[in-house]
């Protein structure tokens, strides 16, 4: 057994997180790293034991067009931040993953900019792939280059090159080394060369134990990539789309497909494809904006932590936050979030509760780790299937209609179960579990004999719309408020004094605004910042 075989990951995209401006001056350190160290004891409340963080080297913009592998992003730091930021997260127990950007460099990086300056006489010209001084490119550079997605910012290495395989490597130790990383996540793994994932695949065997490579695929047969000699685990870019269009579709057939096929792709063992689970990230819309009926948060998650596969949740989203691209932009995928926010959510908030939750039975029952997979029962609209563990069989039921369902499933285990999320008991009667599975809703049933999941005090109610961030006892004043609302300028062209009162008039919205609240968007003076967050209304 290896850490990541039982991890629950956090992801945070830091220049977002941390209100980074979107372009990067070189200019002296802003120490915004630091500002996420108070989240992580938040992190290790809402039961996650992973954190994949990035990217966060040196960079112009978005932070996947590097111009140093080896120095932490001015915009949030130092190296010395990153690495009290690691130690950080080792002191609660929470392992990290950061992002490996390697398949391409900024046009800053030091290789490229030798070509720019010694063009056929760089030492560094068969770094990149089909370097061209006979052509050009979007920068009038008097030479061509293969880029990344056809953004010329983006410049290919040439994987090949032994030099380029040696450098990456060396930044792969230095990591290590400096930081004290426990696994990196491969940026754009599905154009990678297989035997240059195979080198890293080397490294990571000789850097440190259970040293974890986990790469980005979004479609294909994952096994190509994981297994012994690649890498890891992969995106599971199959059971994303699956899960929410599943639901959104009434059509449980779909999803169930969808994970009897990637068990079949790992040989249809519980040990076979462990893949990365996820149902939003900073690429794709936030699944509560996905959802057309925004109660499916609930079953939508409880299958996410419970199916085959390592969950994980995007930072935000544990709240039910809105965002998609807007007009090609990522920024309101990628919004600004504040410590406030996390206080006391995991009680007061409903949606961080039912995360906290399920975070707490996936950590406490192995089956859900180490178990096999059968299904059950499959309609439209209910699905159920056990994970089945050295004698032990938990059974996940979920239900995405209007209206309760009564189930008759066939189970292994006698006795009790206790429903992990209702704590309700109901008794085995001659090899059948009967319960009844609430509207949009579902239920994790645990053998109560040898379960070290606890009963809790009170029932979560059942959510209807998306929870407040934060309950908000004392209102403002509204005056501002409705003024601002007949502005028709475009957000970017806002002052920082309109985007805060449009930012107050959303949050008056959905619900009373408390003077903290108040506070928190007034000392936030950062123009990009103030822009993404007041999109992420939207």
């Amino acid at each position: 057994m290896a850490w990541y075989d039982e991890a629950i990951f956090y992801h945070i995209y830091p220049l977002g997180m941390t209100g980074a401006p979107k372009q990067n001056s070189y200019g002296e350190p802003e120490h915004r790293l630091n500002t996420l160290i108070p989240f992580v004891s938040q992190i290790k409340e809402l039961g996650c034991n992973a954190l994949y963080i990035g990217p966060l080297f040196e960079s112009v913009g978005h932070g996947y067009e590097t111009t140093d592998y080896k120095k932490l992003d001015t915009r949030l730091g130092t190296n010395e931040d990153l690495t009290a930021f690691v130690a950080e997260c080792h002191k609660h127990g929470i392992q990290v993953v950061l992002d490996g950007v390697f398949n391409h460099t900024g046009r800053d990086f030091f290789a490229f900019e030798d070509i720019r300056k010694n063009r056929e006489a760089s030492r560094y010209k068969d770094w990149y792939c089909n370097v061209n001084f006979s052509g050009n490119n979007a920068y009038n550079d008097g030479f061509s280059y293969e880029n990344w997605g056809g953004y010329d910012l983006l410049a290919k290495l040439n994987q090949h090159n032994p030099e380029v395989r040696a450098y990456i490597c060396d930044v792969v130790r230095f990591w290590v080394e400096e930081f004290d990383i426990d696994g990196i996540r491969l940026d754009a793994a599905d154009v990678l060369d297989f035997s240059y994932m195979q080198m890293l695949r080397q490294v990571a065997n000789e850097v440190k134990p259970d040293f974890w490579l986990m790469g980005e695929v979004i479609h294909g047969d994952y096994s190509r990539w994981v297994n012994g000699d690649t890498l890891h685990s992969v995106t599971n870019y199959h059971l994303h789309k699956a899960l929410y269009s599943g639901h959104n579709d009434h059509n449980y057939f779909e999803i169930a497909h969808t994970v009897k096929r990637l068990y079949e792709m790992g040989g249809n063992r519980s040990d076979g494809l462990k893949l990365y689970n996820f149902v939003d990230n900073h690429d794709v819309a936030r699944i509560y904006t996905k959802l057309s009926n925004k109660r499916h948060f609930i079953p939508v998650h409880i299958l996410m932590y419970t199916l085959p596969g390592i969950p994980s949740i995007y930072y935000g989203s544990e709240f039910g936050i809105e965002g998609q691209k807007e007009r090609g932009s990522d920024d309101s995928l990628r919004p600004a979030i504040f410590y406030e926010q996390y206080i006391d959510a995991i009680r007061d908030n409903e949606f961080v509760n039912l995360i906290a939750r399920l975070g707490e039975i996936r950590l406490k029952t192995k089956a859900l780790s180490y178990g096999d997979y059968q299904e059950l029962l499959l309609t439209n609209g209910q699905y159920a299937f056990a994970r089945n563990d050295n004698g032990a069989s938990v059974i996940v039921t979920v239900n995405n209609s209007d209206d309760d369902f009564a189930m008759r499933l066939p189970v292994q285990n006698t006795g009790e179960y206790l429903g992990g999320l209702s704590c309700m008991k109901v008794s085995v009667k001659d090899g059948t579990l009967s319960v009844n599975v609430k509207a949009n809703s579902g239920e994790i049933w645990l053998p109560v004999c040898g379960t070290q999941v606890q009963p809790i005090k009170e029932k979560t109610e059942e959510i209807v719309t998306a929870p407040k961030v934060v309950e908000i006892p004392e209102p403002v004043s509204e005056e501002p408020l409705v003024e601002i609302e007949k502005c028709d300028k475009p957000f970017e062209e806002m002052t920082v004094e309109e985007l805060q009162q449009a930012i107050l008039a959303r949050m008056k919205r959905n619900g009373p605004v408390t003077e903290q609240m108040k506070k928190d968007v007034l000392e936030n003076v950062y123009h990009n910042s103030l822009v993404t967050w007041i999109k992420s209304f939207q």
